[in-house]
């Protein structure tokens, strides 16, 4: 009898409509949602000498699991800090026994960040036993219209086309305009103490899970930045058929309305620099859609 041969190898574009194919299987989300996904993750700029989709199990050249990697590099003051979304980690029931090769693989750079944003509840445990730590415990869901006003709030919606914003940097600009060529909602709202940047995005209410229509906070410099803007966001949002905006958070926000829990939301890390709340950029949540 032939020795079953599985390797563990980076993923290549030649590999993606496999892929494509395994993960739908795997999660039940239709085909056209991975390869819209893929394709994105094949045009994004990935940090040098990392992989651009992660990693398979290949069996005789078919995949029989994957791992999507999305590598991010990320200015901090003046050091650049590589930070990796792990994402979507699937391996057929006939290969399970292999299923460590990936994470294996996949966590061996010890000066890289790595972060899980989506994990299911029954795999907390398993997580937190890999190393990794929490620095989101859950959700805060504003009501924002019913915050205090901020007066002298106005806010401009951000095209994917534009090329320049007054008093916002070229590299939020960049940000900005990217995420809206996602599907994205970015904001720059103007205050007196100046122009403060936004980007939000529709929030998948999973089956059997009651809440209103919401928008997940992607992305600000600051959550005092949203409790000072709320209230004109939430005019913007209601525009969106939304009614509550969504924020990462570890308890209820001091100055808005609404309600935290813990039951989803977590989200977890590993590596020397940990993640800060409300930046979400450039993560599987963008790319692959809520």
């Amino acid at each position: 009898m032939a020795q079953t041969m599985v390797r563990c190898r980076e993923i290549s574009e030649s590999d993606v409509d496999a892929v494509a194919d395994l993960l739908t299987r795997g999660f039940g989300r239709s085909r056209a949602y991975w390869m819209q996904g893929l394709r994105r993750q094949a045009l994004r700029g990935v940090p040098e000498g990392y992989p651009r989709f992660g990693y398979m199990l290949d069996h005789d050249g078919a995949p029989v699991g994957v791992l999507l990697l999305l590598y991010t590099a990320r200015r901090d003051g003046g050091e650049t800090a590589i930070q990796c979304n792990l994402s979507s980690w699937y391996v057929e029931p006939g290969f399970r026994n292999y299923a460590t090769m990936l994470t294996r693989v996949a966590q061996r750079h010890k000066d890289v960040t790595y972060l899980n944003i989506s994990p299911a509840t029954r795999t907390w445990p398993i997580i937190e036993t890999q190393g990794f730590q929490s620095y989101c415990r859950g959700l805060f869901f504003s009501f924002p219209l019913l915050s205090r006003a901020q007066t002298d709030v106005a806010i401009e919606i951000v095209p994917s086309e534009a090329t320049r914003i007054e008093d916002v940097s070229v590299t939020e600009v960049e940000l900005l305009t990217r995420h809206a060529r996602y599907g994205c909602l970015s904001l720059v709202c103007r205050t007196p103490d100046g122009a403060l940047p936004f980007i939000l995005q529709p929030m998948r209410i999973r089956r059997g899970w009651i809440a209103p229509p919401v928008m997940q906070l992607i992305y600000c410099r600051d959550i005092a930045d949203y409790v000072t803007c709320a209230r004109a966001i939430g005019r913007v949002v209601l525009r969106h058929g939304k009614i509550s905006v969504s924020v990462d958070s570890n308890g209820p926000i001091k100055g808005l309305a609404g309600v935290f829990t813990e039951a989803r939301g977590r989200k977890y890390f590993k590596g020397p620099k940990p993640p800060r709340l409300a930046d979400l950029t450039d993560t599987e949540l963008v790319l692959y859609g809520p």
